[in-house]
């Protein structure tokens, strides 16, 4: 876990693809950019525990516990038991979740499958959704003081310049001569 201390006296620590983060310390900042990943942030008022997962896919199968760090089902479990560990209980979780954009029309929506499954594993584990910043388009960069329960969501524009578009001359027309 590398945290960056920035000019606030914050320490910023980026959650990458297929991790979990916890944390108590009132100075921590998790941040992750999600497209049609989810990320859930759990929080415990009295302990003053908070976390937050990243997950890939819904759901799937996979051979090793490295591959089934990409999967919903497995993220929520190593959120969940993290913060237990750290004196979270688990009937005083709240929930807020963020991404499931539809990044690419022309495939499935692996994002409304993300937040599908986040929002039906809420509901079976009686932890309350107190919300959300779901699906659309835009890829989004999230912030979350978990000590505190602070999230923030904010839609990442696309930066990428215009296409060039360059213009073919039309063939020249004329007299053709041969030897």
């Amino acid at each position: 876990m590398s945290a960056l201390t920035s000019r606030d006296g914050l320490r910023r620590i980026t959650v990458a693809q297929g991790e979990t983060q916890v944390s108590e310390e009132t100075d921590v900042i998790l941040t992750t950019v999600l497209g049609s990943c989810v990320a859930a942030c759990f929080y415990d008022p009295i302990a003053r525990i908070g976390g937050i997962n990243h997950y890939l896919l819904a759901d799937g199968t996979a051979s090793d516990d490295a591959s089934m760090e990409r999967y919903g089902v497995y993220a929520m479990e190593v959120l969940i038991n993290a913060m237990l560990s750290m004196g979270a209980s688990r009937h005083r979780l709240k929930a807020r979740i963020f991404g499931g954009a539809r990044m690419r029309t022309n495939f499935r929506d692996i994002g409304g499958s993300n937040v599908d499954f986040a929002r039906g594993f809420l509901r079976g584990e009686r932890i309350p959704l107190v919300g959300e910043d779901t699906g659309g388009t835009s890829a989004r960069r999230v912030e979350f003081r978990p000590a505190l329960g602070l999230a923030r969501c904010r839609s990442v524009v696309d930066a990428m310049p215009a296409p060039v578009i360059r213009r073919v001359p039309p063939p020249t027309t004329g007299d053709v001569e041969f030897f």
